[in-house]
């Protein structure tokens, strides 16, 4: 391993306090830059066998907690104080992508990590994701952003004694930026890896991706709305002929069939965070993604109108969510967010 990048993994024991990780310092070997590999490996069953010992570790000091949040409204989340010190850095929520969970390896990983840094750690699930289904009869949407804002407050309110900060994946990276700029005087940080930017690109990067990924998430999904429809099955869901269509009809008949937003791209615009969407963001932020991610185009990050607050950072390889360093699978956004984390929370 390169010297830099070994600095980078020194689990934040390195002196040189003033400085950061960035997205210029990933540089993985030439075997493992394609950003379909680092995409797949970054969700796969590989993954997850290598952060089995960090799952293990994380179920054993989490307790379940299902959060009010309005309107009959509950989600579910773990979890897990630290015990290395006698009082927590903070704590920070994470979120997770869309069909992902508070189990998805990117999660475990980021919590691990942030656990043993002395950080309490509350790993969330939106709504009809993990084993959550039957919690809510209305479906999960990208719009539900109240009900985590909710969550994310109540959260503050209930456990934590030092300051609250957000970590997001994907569309979790999404949401963790439309929490902070709505719910200012509850987070103190919030940090998004790869977010959605404007989901009418992503969903037009999905379609132009390779095959494997519409699948991926088409699959996903209709056994998720194959299993609410199990569990509600006086519903009137979806029909046959729509949950066979590709990603974009079966969003498409989502939106008609169970929002009020009337049409597709006014939905895809409701959780748009793009152009000048963050300029009036308050707290302090991060965003990181790769400049050959297959799903979110880069042009969307360049096209930002951020304020000075918000750090954006964009690293040459890293695919979607993905950030592989070696072998090992270990991933770069660890180090990268318990860093910032230690640098925005951490009050010694």
């Amino acid at each position: 391993m390169a010297t830099t990048e070994a600095a980078l993994l020194a689990a934040g024991k390195d002196e040189r306090r003033g400085e950061l990780p960035r997205g210029v310092d990933f540089r993985p070997p030439r075997w493992l830059a394609n950003p379909h590999l680092q995409s797949i490996l970054a969700s796969s069953a590989l993954r997850r066998l290598a952060l089995r010992g960090a799952q293990r570790d994380l179920d054993r000091g989490s307790e379940e907690h299902l959060l009010d949040c309005g309107n009959g409204v509950r989600l579910q989340g773990f979890l897990a104080r630290q015990r290395g010190r006698a009082r927590a850095l903070g704590l920070v929520v994470l979120l997770h992508g869309w069909e992902g969970s508070a189990r998805s390896s990117y999660v475990v990983g980021t919590g691990a990590r942030l656990l043993g840094d002395g950080f309490d750690v509350f790993r969330l699930n939106f709504r009809d994701h993990g084993d959550t289904h039957h919690l809510n009869r209305e479906l999960f949407h990208s719009n539900r952003i109240d009900e985590v804002v909710a969550a994310v407050r109540a959260v503050r309110d209930m456990f934590a004694a030092a300051p609250v900060a957000l970590a997001g994946f994907s569309l979790g990276g999404n949401f963790a930026l439309r929490v902070a700029s709505r719910a200012p005087d509850a987070v103190r940080y919030a940090i998004a890896v790869c977010p959605v930017v404007s989901p009418a690109a992503g969903l037009f990067g999905l379609e132009r991706a390779p095959w494997i990924y519409q699948r991926y998430f088409l699959h996903k999904w209709r056994e998720s709305l194959r299993r609410k429809r199990e569990l509600f099955p006086e519903v009137d869901w979806f029909s046959a002929q729509e949950l066979a269509a590709d990603l974009r009809g079966l969003t498409r008949a989502l939106v008609l069939r169970h929002t009020d937003f009337g049409s597709l791209d006014a939905y895809l615009d409701g959780y748009s965070i793009a152009g000048d969407r963050l300029r009036t963001l308050e707290v302090p932020a991060t965003i990181l993604t790769a400049a050959d991610d297959p799903v979110i185009p880069v042009a969307d990050f360049h096209a930002l109108q951020l304020p000075s607050n918000v750090e954006l950072d964009i690293a040459a390889h890293g695919g979607h969510c993905g950030f592989i360093l070696d072998a090992r699978l270990r991933s770069f956004t660890v180090d990268y967010i318990a860093r910032r984390m230690q640098r925005h929370l951490a009050v010694e």
